[in-house]
């Protein structure tokens, strides 16, 4: 650091004058006034200018060098040594603990005992060419977190992916699992969807594999040799149904401090009823070889060189697992740097640190990327460069198991979350390739010129120009092509779940964005002893070039939300948004009306039965309920007024950009507590932690989001008056979410 200020001035200086001859357009800089959009240049290339791929690279070696799941020495190692970093770079920095379930297993048995024999290895072994997979005393088991005790057997039947599409074809054929142990193949959904339909459906255990033609060597070289799914990679996760709520299945809705009253385990909704495990193709192999009954359709078939059937037939299986139900510490480090103007105005930012072993893509590569971030901007503030608004950096615990670390901490802390943060910006795991993004939509506009900041180091075009080529590309309809030459908007994704940012926008409705870049780094390490630094290097984001741009792109956002004068949400962006997904539900409706229509035809002239072949079993599908005619007019009315209000607040701003201080926080607040408003009182049907009325993940999907989640799946499962009802309470949160815009308008007007 001794002789980092003359270095830092030179760079300093250099940039300024760059700045100033107009080398940079203010319009790429919302919420900005000239002025101030021109500092906050200079800042954002002085602090790309700190940001080195060599220090990312030595974080992600470092903190992957041991297994560190939650409640391991491991992840305590890394806690204290993340913590170590926050305080060096000048960061009030402090380890905030929750106490959680965390069940690890104590007995696996998988074997087929009838009419072959075979005892399941569950066992990765090492390999020379992965010097920390031989880490065996510290890493943890093959098994699915949040599996149910049991010891079953039964006959086997495969169904597929083990989503809903894959149990309907299965009632077509007359086939049931009931009383069966599922062997479904990893896909399709999150993971957790495939034991809770094969419970719904009246299975007595569910098995999920690793298809090597989902991940393996159908898809490129296995690993070592490539960086696909080996033949013993077995894939861990959790299954606690975080479609339901996230957090500790013990304490729904609150915090899990050390003195928490704790539901009694067999009442926690998200927690199964049957045993589930996870194994490879290896151990896959001759369980699926040996069923029998009918072929599986086309779109079932795996990889492995074998007619794939579904059963149940020939083979029966013997299933036990036992588990240490425990509770065990959930370490979260929280790292404050606070504003020198409104240090009550939070800019949070979060990724985890916790990984199933060693996890040196899943999540060290993102956490790696963020401490670099952290690095960058202690070092501005440590020269007198103070941000507007405050930082706080948080490395989280326990996102493996039920975004656990995140979670119960900002339960602990809604009420002053829900008054100070104006947003959450989340990364996972990242590698290379394009950027990627999921956000709310009012962050879209400010992604977009951030995006169009950032050099791809591979290209050297800004990621927003690359991401546009990729798109452009892939899109093989030449009207739309000429669309987006013409008129390119990198569109954000809607979030669904899977990550640190669900309590934050679903439940306590402040605006997040999930970032980061990968594409170009396909593997099969996923939850395995393989996600390691070796393969990281190898085949994921060699030298770290990518994470240094993910810390890159994170930082300007960051620093764009803590430093704008007017916090830079665009709200035609949420119009926009929000009535295109009326209008799919809008069409969804008619469309499924249709085809009711014509189903109930097609049945009543018996076409289904003459059109099958009768030497195989078909069920024809049942009479449907015909579809009636729902009453959008409250959404679209609503969504009329939002138009008007967004497009008057945008003008608004325009004519009244300097506004005195006292004005400008009070601007800032009603902006920052906006999207707050989009928050249904009572929660959505049948799982009332989720509150955003645009927003969840879904019911049947998992990690995969629904939009105006509360209609679509009421219409997707046909509940007709509950479709209407939520139409109507949508239409209210946009009202609510409208007038808050009102409100800004009018003060922006005084």
């Amino acid at each position: 650091m001794k002789h980092f200020l003359p270095k830092l001035l030179l760079v300093f200086l250099s940039i300024s004058v760059l700045s100033f001859s107009g080398e940079n357009n203010h319009k790429d800089y919302s919420g900005f006034s000239d002025a101030n959009a021109k500092i906050q240049h200079r800042l954002e290339t002085l602090y790309d200018s700190l940001i080195k791929a060599s220090d990312i690279d030595f974080f992600v070696k470092t903190l992957s060098a041991h297994p560190h799941h939650l409640g391991s020495a491991g992840d305590k190692a890394n806690v204290d040594f993340i913590l170590k970093q926050y305080r060096s770079w000048g960061f009030e920095a402090r380890i905030d603990t929750f106490y959680a379930l965390f069940p690890t297993p104590k007995t696996r048995l998988l074997e087929a005992i009838s009419p072959i024999t075979y005892k399941a290895v569950l066992q990765e072994p090492a390999l020379k060419e992965d010097k920390t997979s031989s880490q065996t005393s510290e890493q943890l088991p093959t098994y699915n977190c949040y599996s149910a005790d049991g010891d079953v057997t039964a006959e086997l039947v495969y169904v597929n992916q083990g989503i809903p599409q894959d149990y309907e074809e299965l009632d077509k054929m007359g086939i049931s699992v009931k009383g069966k142990i599922v062997i479904a193949r990893y896909g399709g959904s999150w993971r957790g969807i495939k034991p809770r339909l094969a419970q719904e459906h009246g299975a007595i255990g569910c098995i999920i594999y690793s298809d090597p033609r989902d991940d393996g060597y159908y898809q490129g070289d296995a690993y070592p040799k490539g960086a696909f799914r080996n033949e013993y990679g077995v894939q861990r996760g959790s299954v606690a149904d975080i479609t339901l709520y996230p957090g500790d299945p013990l304490t729904p809705g609150y915090a899990d401090t050390k003195n928490a009253k704790r539901l009694d385990r067999k009442d926690a909704q998200d927690l199964l009823k049957i045993p589930v495990l996870p194994i490879s193709w290896h151990d896959a192999k001759p369980l699926l070889e040996a069923i029998t009954g009918p072929v599986v359709p086309e779109k079932w078939k795996g990889a492995l060189p074998f007619t794939y059937h579904i059963g149940p037939g020939a083979v029966k299986v013997h299933l036990k697992l036992e588990f240490n139900w425990n509770i065990v510490p959930v370490y979260d480090v929280i790292a404050v740097m606070k504003g020198n103007e409104e240090p009550d105005q939070w800019v949070i930012r979060g990724n985890h640190q916790d990984a199933w072993v060693n996890g040196a893509s899943d999540p060290i590569s993102g956490q790696a990327a963020m401490l670099e971030e952290a690095k960058g901007i202690g070092e501005l503030v440590k020269e007198g460069m103070h941000p507007k608004r405050t930082i706080i950096y948080c490395s989280w615990d326990g996102e493996e198991e039920a975004l656990l670390g995140s979670t119960e901490w900002a339960e602990a802390n809604a009420l002053e979350l829900q008054q100070k943060a104006v947003a959450y910006v989340n990364s996972d795991n990242t590698g290379r390739g394009l950027f990627y993004a999921g956000s709310s939509h009012t962050l879209q506009a400010m992604i977009n010129e951030v995006a169009g900041d950032v050099t791809d180091p591979e290209m050297n075009i800004s990621i927003k120009e690359r991401r546009k080529a990729s798109d452009i590309v892939n899109t093989s309809v030449v009207k739309e092509q000429k669309e987006l030459l013409a008129n390119y908007t990198l569109k954000v994704e809607p979030l669904g779940s899977g990550s640190d940012f669900s309590s934050f926008l679903q439940h306590l409705g402040i605006a997040s964005a999930d970032i980061g870049f990968g594409g170009e780094d396909n593997g099969g390490e996923y939850h395995s002893i393989f996600d390691s630094y070796d393969m990281y290097e190898r085949f994921k984001d060699p030298g770290s070039l990518y994470g240094a741009v993910m810390a890159k792109t994170a930082g300007h956002i960051v620093l764009r939300l803590a430093n704008a004068d007017v916090l830079p949400y665009n709200f035609n962006d949420m119009y926009t948004t929000i009535n295109e997904y009326a209008n799919e539900l809008m069409k969804k409706s008619d469309e499924m009306r249709s085809s009711t229509e014509m189903t109930n035809q097609l049945l009543a002239n018996n076409f289904y039965t003459y059109a099958h072949d009768p030497t195989k079993t078909l069920i024809n599908p049942p009479k449907k309920e015909e579809v009636p005619f729902l009453d959008f007019s409250p959404l679209q009315n609503a969504l009329a007024k939002l138009k008007t209000s967004a497009e008057l607040y945008h003008e608004t701003l325009a004519k009244n950009p300097n506004l005195p201080t006292e004005k400008m926080h009070q601007l800032n607040t009603l902006l920052s507590q906006s999207e707050q408003k989009l928050l249904l009182p009572d929660g959505l049907p049948k799982r009332q932690w989720y509150k955003h009325a645009i927003y969840a993940p879904g019911y049947y999907t998992g990690y995969g989001v629904k939009t105006l989640p509360g209609i679509r799946e009421a219409i997707e499962v046909g509940r007709w008056q509950e479709a209407q009802q939520q139409i109507a309470i949508a239409a209210k949160a946009i009202e609510s979410y409208t007038a808050q815009l009102d409100s800004a308008a009018a003060l922006l007007k005084q």
